[in-house]
C-alpha cells in the first residue's frame, strides 16, 4: 500500500523538479535587462494609475518617456497629475528640458439643474449613466444633458466630483481637480471637458452641449443655449473666440481673454464664468440744449 503512493509522489516529484529547471533556463536564456532609468522616472511620477496620460498606468507611462529620451524628445507625454512639476523634474533626471504645459481642470458643461429642467420622467434601471444613456433621453427629456447617476463622480479617484442632491447635477472642486480625463471619459453624453485654468483662475465657457435648436431646447431646459448668437456678437472684433455651429455657441479658451462681456448678453444664463463679469458703465445722458453764450 505505501508502495503506491510513493511510487506517485516520486514521480510528481521529479516532474516538478524538471519543470522548474526548465522555466529557471527559460528565464535565463530570454531574461531582458530593463533601462534603470525606468525606475527612477516612474519614482518621480504620482503613482495615481489614473490612466490621464493614455498608458496603462505610471509604469507605462516612464517606460514611454524613457523610450521618446532615446529619440531626443518627451515633449508629447505628460503627467496631468504631476503636473508641470514631476515632468521637469524628470527631464532633470533624463537631462532634457522640458517646456511647462499649461494647467488644465475639468468643467461641467450642463445647466439642467432640478429648477430649470424638472423630472418628466422616471428611470427604473441599473443606476450608471452609460447603460442610462442608451435607452432613454433622460428623466429631464433632454437627449444631451446630465443624466445624473455619476459615473463621473466613480470613477475619480482624487476626491475632486460629488453629486449636487439640491440640483441633481456633479460639481466639481478645481482645487482637487488634477486633470486626469477619467471623469471625461466615463460621460457618455460628453459634457464634461477639459479646459485651461485660465490666468489668475479666469475661465469663460458655454455651460450647455445642446444642439437642438431654440424652442425645443427650451422645452427641457430653462439655462439651454438657444443659439441666437449675441454672444458672437459681443465679443471683441479682434478675439473672436466665440463661433456658433448647429444652434450651440462654444468659446475657444486659447482666444477667450475673459472679459466677461458674453456672460452679460446671454438671454438663457447659459454662459458662466469663474469671476463677477464687469456691468457695463452707464452712458451719460447729455443736455440737450446747448448752454448761451454770454455776452
Amino acid at each position: 500500500m505505501s508502495a503506491m503512493i510513493l511510487y506517485p509522489v516520486i514521480m510528481l516529484g521529479a516532474v516538478a523538479g524538471i519543470a522548474a529547471i526548465l522555466l529557471f533556463l527559460t528565464a535565463k536564456k530570454f531574461h531582458v535587462e530593463e533601462d534603470p532609468r525606468i525606475d527612477k522616472v516612474a519614482e518621480l511620477l504620482p503613482g495615481a494609475n489614473c490612466g490621464g496620460c493614455g498608458y496603462p498606468g505610471c509604469r507605462g507611462l516612464a517606460e514611454a518617456i524613457v523610450k521618446a529620451a532615446d529619440k531626443g524628445d518627451i515633449g508629447g507625454l505628460s503627467c496631468p497629475p504631476g503636473g508641470s512639476a514631476a515632468m521637469k523634474a524628470i527631464g532633470e533626471v533624463l537631462g532634457m528640458a522640458v517646456a511647462e504645459s499649461e494647467p488644465m481642470v475639468a468643467v461641467l458643461r450642463c445647466g439642467g439643474t432640478h429648477e430649470k429642467a424638472p423630472r418628466t420622467l422616471k428611470y427604473d434601471g441599473a443606476p450608471k449613466c452609460v447603460i442610462a444613456h442608451t435607452v432613454f433621453a433622460g428623466e429631464k427629456g433632454c437627449p444631451n444633458g446630465c443624466l445624473g447617476l455619476g459615473d463621473c463622480v466613480t470613477v475619480c479617484a482624487f476626491g475632486a466630483m460629488y453629486m449636487d442632491e439640491k440640483t441633481g447635477l456633479p460639481v466639481i472642486d478645481p482645487a482637487k481637480c488634477v486633470a486626469c480625463g477619467a471623469c471625461v471619459k466615463a460621460c457618455p453624453r460628453k459634457i464634461i471637458e477639459m479646459r485651461p485654468k485660465g490666468r489668475k483662475d479666469r475661465r469663460v465657457w458655454v455651460n450647455c452641449v445642446n444642439t437642438e435648436k431654440g424652442a425645443a431646447a427650451m422645452k427641457y431646459c430653462k439655462a439651454a443655449c438657444i443659439g441666437c448668437g449675441k454672444c458672437v456678437k459681443e465679443c471683441p472684433e479682434k478675439v473672436q473666440a466665440i463661433t456658433l455651429q448647429n444652434n450651440l455657441a462654444y468659446i475657444d479658451p486659447k482666444k477667450c481673454i475673459a472679459c466677461g462681456k458674453c456672460v452679460l448678453v446671454c438671454p438663457t444664463k447659459a454662459i458662466l464664468a469663474t469671476f463677477e463679469p464687469p456691468k457695463p458703465k452707464p452712458v451719460e445722458s447729455q443736455s440737450a440744449e446747448a448752454p448761451k453764450a454770454t455776452v
